[in-house]
């Protein structure tokens, strides 16, 4: 697989319903990424047995506290059971001051360095590279400063071709081959053509978080074809006054966006207490963009599943 998204909370506000606030963990390559960390997050994690040390990067998509009060739980968790290893952390720039000030007046010093990444949400650029994805922030347009998050794959190696490989082949010739090169002799001349053992790279995907906002075409340039979307729809459209009042968005409005920007998938979360049925959202959002899924908890959402 390429990517997935485990839901671990989806709820707006409080929990409710058997739901929690909004957290999600997201696996490219065997690396994960925390977006969002509502209270009880890592109760969650427990639930699902991720292995919380293995998680290095956090993104926190605004400080309103359904979506950041469970970072201070987390980390001393992470502190408690021996984490040495630093952890990235993106969000606004003001949970620095709030960790810090829970650390003064517990005494607190954490085993491993915080690397805080003060992300600015009213601006759409890249915040994190690594060896497989890179991250850039995406403005939405809610109440505070909020801020989503559009993960994209880096392009692949071609794939090796076993059946085809000539015996005793090289290493230094095979990375040559992942790298798209064809296999030359000392004078220069192709001795083996990159395309008679290999395969095509696997396909690179998008995923696009977007947390909480009101209706807002200016992000659909940002998210145009991504292979799945996450845009809250926090109410009904029969609550479009609601919504537009407390900035957030309607099944139909996710749903509008979704088609608008051609995405491959709409996956819909940030759920008001109001409802403990979820399934007339589903409905309302279907009527609009068909392929559009509820973000319940503890389900996955693989990205070789959608074409």
């Amino acid at each position: 697989m390429s990517i997935r998204v485990k839901i671990l909370g989806s709820n707006s506000a409080a929990p409710a319903h058997k739901r929690h606030q909004t957290s999600q963990l997201l696996f490219i390559e065997g690396q994960m990424y925390l977006m969002d960390c509502g209270e009880g997050t890592q109760l969650l994690l427990k639930r699902y047995h991720v292995k919380i040390q293995r998680i290095d990067n956090i993104f926190i998509s605004h400080l309103h506290g359904d979506h950041y009060l469970g970072v201070m739980g987390l980390l001393s968790t992470m502190h408690l059971t021996g984490r040495k290893k630093s952890l990235n952390l993106y969000a606004p720039a003001g949970l620095a001051e709030i960790i810090t000030l829970q650390l003064k007046h517990s005494e607190t010093i954490f085993n491993f360095d915080i690397n805080f990444v003060a992300v600015d949400p009213t601006v759409n650029k890249v915040v994190h590279e690594d060896d497989f994805v890179s991250v850039s922030s995406i403005p939405l347009n809610h109440r505070i400063p909020c801020g989503g998050f559009l993960f994209s794959e880096k392009p692949k190696k071609r794939r090796i071709n076993k059946e085809m490989l000539p015996a005793e082949f090289s290493v230094r010739n095979i990375i040559k081959l992942k790298n798209g090169e064809d296999i030359l002799d000392q004078e220069g001349k192709v001795l083996y053509k990159n395309e008679a053992l290999t395969f095509p790279p696997k396909r690179i995907y998008k995923y696009a978080f977007c947390s909480d906002t009101k209706y807002d075409e200016s992000i659909i340039p940002i998210i145009a074809g991504v292979d799945l979307l996450y845009h809250e729809t926090t109410f009904l459209e029969e609550h479009m006054d609601r919504a537009a009042n407390t900035y957030h968005s309607t099944a139909k409005e996710a749903a509008t966006i979704a088609k608008k920007a051609n995405v491959g998938k709409l996956l819909m979360g940030h759920f008001s207490i109001r409802y403990k049925d979820l399934e007339p959202l589903r409905q309302e959002a279907q009527t609009i963009f068909p392929n559009s899924e509820l973000a319940i908890e503890g389900e996955d959402f693989i990205l070789d599943d959608i074409q």
